[in-house]
């Protein structure tokens, strides 16, 4: 696999259980190793922002022996603000173009106001946010790539009673650095993520110590939960 192939695109339809294989009699599953299970239990136990909810959701299962996947809502009150995905990949044999044995590949949705759509900046302020929730975090990763595409929609006919929307979209993948036996911080992985979801949906900055973070204003009619 490439590292700026979209896994996304590659189908939802895999197991979320943390153990990835063939089951169809064909193939033995292969017995899911220590340092993916270490990663996995990592995530699961992060705490993080009460705005943002997030549960398990299927994994792909042609990107990688292992594999593992978290969605999330940012959420206030009954209006949800943006979503994303998360999904952490395993190849105990290691891959080229990653260069480590984990990746980490996301994807995020927001919608904006439209006269944020057309700031030239937008596209590079967004992947700054990205990095800078990482390097917030005290982590190291490498192999970053990435996409953020930014759409408008304009409602005619029987629709035009509609406002025009705009929408922001980041996908991205990196590979987290390997710490002790190999294992990734991947809860603190996940709380970058969190952050630059909070960002995107326009929260405020969790902390103090995140007080010149800029955010996008909250985005116009938050869809109803």
């Amino acid at each position: 696999m490439a590292a700026d192939r979209d896994p996304l695109s590659d189908g939802a339809d895999g197991r979320d259980d943390v153990n990835e294989g063939d089951r169809d009699g064909t193939r033995t599953t292969p017995p899911t190793p220590p340092p993916f299970r270490a990663a996995v239990d990592a995530l699961r136990s992060a705490r993080l922002r009460p705005q943002i909810e997030v549960e398990p959701t299927p994994a792909p299962k042609r990107l990688a022996p292992f594999a593992y996947a978290l969605e999330a809502t940012v959420v206030d009150g009954e209006q949800d603000l943006a979503d994303g995905r998360l999904v952490l990949l395993h190849d105990p044999a290691g891959h080229e173009a990653w260069r480590g044995t984990f990746r980490l590949v996301t994807l995020i949705r927001a919608e904006l106001e439209p006269e944020m759509a057309v700031d030239p900046l937008l596209p590079d302020v967004c992947w700054s946010w990205l990095t800078g929730a990482l390097q917030a975090r005290g982590l190291t990763y490498g192999e970053s790539s990435g996409t953020v595409t930014r759409a408008s929609s304009h409602y005619f006919g029987g629709l035009s009673a509609r406002p025009a929307a705009s929408q922001i979209e980041i996908r991205a993948s990196w590979t987290p650095r390997e710490g002790l036996g190999g294992v990734p911080d991947t809860g603190s992985h996940l709380s970058a993520w969190c952050d630059l979801l909070a960002q995107v949906a326009g929260l405020p900055p969790a902390g103090p110590g995140d007080a010149s973070v800029v955010t996008l204003p909250q985005r116009r009619g938050p869809q109803s939960r």
